[in-house]
């Protein structure tokens, strides 16, 4: 049996030889830090050290001739101005020695001729230049003249070789450090190769190790799994290798036996999937084409529903006025009840239709400008809003993608509700806004009315429910079923917010154009306390409608009844508190 049998598995190998090649990389990483840092220290010295000093003893120099020169001059014109290259020579050889000395502190040899030099230049100006300046000062050029000897210039000679041998002293400094900083990069140099020697060798080890415990094993352990999967289920299959491909055999080979075990229960198992997905089928069809049949039916049946209604109302109406006072008060009554049927009917029959015709009849969705939207609603809704003297306000309406007319009908249902469920003796307010949350425009159609309680917020959206009696408030209960289903055609969803404080809120959502989404994110990103003025709308409130399911001569339910346009209170029908006048209109 093979060693990494007994023991040496893959993970030990791989981990073996990992340890072993890291090891050397730290090291190495290590020498190279080393040698990293004195090369940059020795540059650093090249480059900011020995390279200042030459510029300053070339420096230092200047100002020794210029204190020289001028002497000279001086002493032929006796004109003080042609001191001043002397004393400013004075003052730069000072600055300079100053800042060589703090240069040169790790350069014993560099300091001794720096201080040759200053000891050279103080004698020179002790011995010649002090006293040609005041001699010329006194006793005239020619006096001053006679000073300056051979002598006295072999002397400030003396002071330029020194100079120089201070130039000499730095150049060598220099020419040292460069040479460390070529021997610690050539070293730098070499333990870069042994390091990629390391991790070649290393890579061709892992390769072929690799190749002779993972590559074989594997693929051998692969063509024997080709051949279970293309049917062979009996095959048994066999590891080799390091003992995790061994395990690794041994457990496929057990899910091949279970598989194999449980092949006939699929087998059979599929043939009654099968069947029962071919049922399925037939009774998806089948729901279709009813569904498409059902819709029909309500359609045809609504249209066909007119006529008898229409031929019963007309007579009972006819009725109504010929006989009139000519029959007793209970026959009266019997015909009330026949006529106010028959008109009901009508209604409930006409709203049915435009329920089902919602999504059913399009004419495809266009870019709606809300704006020009509520213009339509304000436009229907005056005469009811006259009558109770209401006030409708809409804000900075947006564009979506939709279809006007349905849109217009969803505005008018809402507004119609809030107008008609409108409180005594308050006069109605509606107030129709929009806000952009994300990538939907939130509308929103407050008013101040009744209100509804939260127990019943679900409860509006349902077609033919009611909370009040038919006799409170006159409408079939559709209007909201009609505003909740518009929405959704649309793709958004519709609420009651059950937290206003005062009336009710309908809130509802609607896809927004992405380029005002693009914007609305640009204004934020480019500053986040502007969101808000940067979104088309303001904070989203809005109106509420209702349901109604309160049983006939019970008292009505705090809450409001779904109705359509044609169902808003009218200056004949409307409820006893409501107030006569004008009406206001505002767009925000």
């Amino acid at each position: 049996m093979n060693s990494y049998r007994q023991g040496w598995t893959l993970r030990r190998r791989v981990s073996v030889l990992l340890t072993v090649v890291v090891t050397l990389l730290i090291g190495l990483a290590a020498a190279e830090a080393a040698l990293a840092a004195k090369t940059r220290q020795n540059m650093d010295a090249v480059l900011v050290k020995t390279g200042p000093l030459r510029v300053q003893g070339q420096e230092l120099l200047n100002a020794l001739l210029d204190q020289e020169t001028a002497v000279r001059g001086y002493a032929v014109s006796a004109d003080r101005a042609d001191l001043a290259p002397y004393e400013s020579g004075l003052q730069q050889e000072q600055d300079t020695v100053s800042r060589m000395k703090a240069l040169i502190g790790d350069y014993p040899d560099v300091q001794r001729a720096l201080s040759v030099v200053e000891q050279q230049a103080t004698d020179w100006r002790t011995t010649v230049a002090q006293p040609v300046i005041t001699t010329t000062e006194r006793d005239g050029t020619a006096a001053g003249q006679a000073l300056i000897t051979d002598q006295a210039r072999a002397q400030f000679e003396q002071v330029r070789a020194s100079v120089g041998t201070l130039q000499a002293e730095i150049l060598s400094e220099r020419q040292r450090t460069a040479a460390k900083v070529y021997e610690t990069s050539n070293i730098l140099v070499v333990l870069l190769i042994i390091a990629a020697v390391v991790v070649a060798v290393a890579g061709s080890v892992l390769l072929l190790s690799l190749d002779r415990m993972v590559i074989k094993p594997l693929t051998g352990l692969a063509q024997q799994i080709r051949e279970v999967a293309e049917g062979d289920y009996q095959h048994r299959i066999a590891g080799s290798g390091p003992p995790e491909f061994q395990q690794l055999a041994e457990d496929v080979d057990a899910m091949r036996q279970k598989i194999a075990r449980e092949l006939a229960e699929v087998r059979e198992a599929r043939e009654s999937i099968e069947w029962v997905n071919s049922q399925l089928q037939k009774q998806a069809e089948e729901l279709t084409r009813s569904n498409r049949d059902l819709e029909q039916f309500a359609y045809v049946a609504s249209h066909d529903l007119q006529e008898p209604l229409r031929k019963v109302a007309s007579f009972c109406q006819l009725l109504q006025r010929r006989y009139a006072g000519q029959l007793d008060e209970r026959a009266d009554q019997y015909i009330a009840f026949a006529v106010d049927g028959a008109q009901r009917m009508q209604r409930l029959i006409n709203d049915l239709l435009a329920f089902s015709r919602i999504g059913r009849l399009t004419t495809g969705f266009t870019e709606v400008d809300l704006n020009k939207v509520m213009g339509d609603v304000a436009g229907q809704t005056e005469a009811a809003r006259q009558y109770a003297d209401a006030e409708l306000t809409w804000e900075d309406m947006p564009v979506i993608r939709g279809e006007e007319p349905l849109l217009t009908n969803l505005l008018a249902n809402l507004v119609s509700n809030s107008i008609k469920f409108r409180r005594p003796d308050v006069t109605p307010k509606v107030r129709v806004s929009a806000r952009l949350v994300d990538d939907e425009w939130e509308i929103t159609c407050q008013d101040n009315g009744i209100g509804i309680e939260p127990e019943f917020a679900d409860k509006i959206f349902v077609i033919f429910q009611r909370l009040h009696a038919k006799d409170a408030y006159p409408g079939t209960g559709i209007g909201l079923a009609i505003v909740k289903k518009i929405v959704e055609y649309h793709g958004g969803r519709v609420w009651v917010d059950t937290g206003t404080e005062e009336g009710t809120a309908i809130r509802f959502t609607l896809p927004a154009l992405p380029e005002d989404v693009e914007a609305a994110r640009a204004a934020a990103a480019a500053d986040a306390d502007a969101v808000t003025g940067a979104e088309p709308a303001g904070d989203a409130t809005g109106a509420v409608a209702d349901a109604d399911g309160t049983p006939e001569g019970t008292a009505p339910a705090v809450g409001r009844q779904p109705d359509g346009p044609t169902g808003v209170d009218s200056p004949g029908t409307a409820p006893e508190h409501g107030t006569t006048g004008g009406m206001r209109e505002t767009v925000r």
